[in-house]
């Protein structure tokens, strides 16, 4: 049977290998999966000899709200390879070549309107203004300095399209949260970025890149609402996840699971999530094999 891999998989999600080495033998996001558990499936008794009997219906239940089912998939013949290292995504039948071949800037637009005019689809960055948006993207890139990246947040105040492999876009969009940007641009981020969000036709999906070495920060959890609320596909990326601690002693799968706690107060089924470090290179090939997937299934 394939369910029970999937359960045991969840549990553990590899996760304490990919971050650095701590003290703690407890594992990391244990405790969201069983609370996810105990609201799909009755509490079991289990003891040391004896293995609880799971039902198909419950485990299948148990995947749909944990997991990212991407579109061609049967939760119930999901496996443990068949998802991806430090996330919930599970690759299926659309996954292509994820390979960056060659990159492009295409330009910066001011307004919404003023954005590329062709068919191709895209993937929009988001995130406050000091998370990492253009580390992240030199990264995928595999070329530094592609994407500009500054010492001083708020720099992006523009669309920027990049081309990658003459076929898809990756759109680094503006910051938000910083408070030194000029007062007209704080004051218009909202409806110039919102613009562009609702009606952007080849919009794929939108990367939420939320710093994991901070305590979970309101407006990242309000932006992820927004997004929820008028149905655009997001793809939480949580970002510096090569740090062990951050100044006040937590570590970033604390404040993973803080935010994974907070969002499912709005999110019955939790959206796809991975973990990155700019740094290290952790999980840029899988973030490109979950992107290329869902490039796919919009081109069909």
């Amino acid at each position: 049977m394939m369910l029970m891999p999937v359960r045991t998989r969840l549990f553990n999600l590899r996760i304490s290998s990919l971050l650095p080495s701590s003290s703690s033998s407890s594992l990391p996001f244990a405790l969201p999966f069983r609370s996810s558990l105990s609201h799909s499936a009755p509490p079991h008794h289990v003891s040391a000899t004896k293995t609880p009997k799971i039902s198909i219906s419950d485990t299948a239940k148990f995947v749909r709200t944990i997991l990212f089912i991407p579109p061609g998939t049967d939760p119930e013949e999901v496996t443990e390879d068949m998802i991806l290292p430090g996330s919930n995504i599970v690759l299926g039948p659309y996954v292509g070549d994820a390979k960056v071949k060659e990159v492009e800037f295409m330009g910066s637009s001011v307004r919404p309107k003023d954005c590329p005019k062709d068919d191709r689809p895209e993937f929009a960055m988001l995130g406050r203004s000091n998370v990492g948006k253009s580390s992240l993207i030199n990264s995928l890139v595999r070329k530094k300095e592609v994407a500009l990246t500054s010492k001083k947040p708020g720099k992006t105040q523009l669309i920027n399209h990049f081309l990658v492999n003459k076929s898809w876009y990756l759109v680094d969009l503006p910051g938000y949260g910083f408070a030194n940007a000029p007062e007209s641009a704080r004051m218009d981020w909202s409806s110039f970025t919102k613009g562009y969000f609702l009606n952007r036709e080849t919009l794929v999906g939108v990367l939420l890149l939320v710093d994991a070495n901070v305590p979970t920060k309101k407006i990242d959890l309000d932006c992820a609402n927004w997004l929820g609320r008028n149905n655009i596909p997001m793809t939480i990326v949580f970002t510096k996840c090569d740090k062990s601690k951050n100044s006040k002693g937590q570590r970033p799968d604390e404040n993973i699971k803080s935010f994974q706690e907070l969002i499912k107060e709005n999110y019955k089924i939790q959206p796809p999530w991975i973990m990155t470090s700019s740094a290290t290179g952790l999980g840029r090939d899988e973030l490109l094999l979950h992107m290329s997937q869902l490039r796919n299934y919009w081109d069909n």
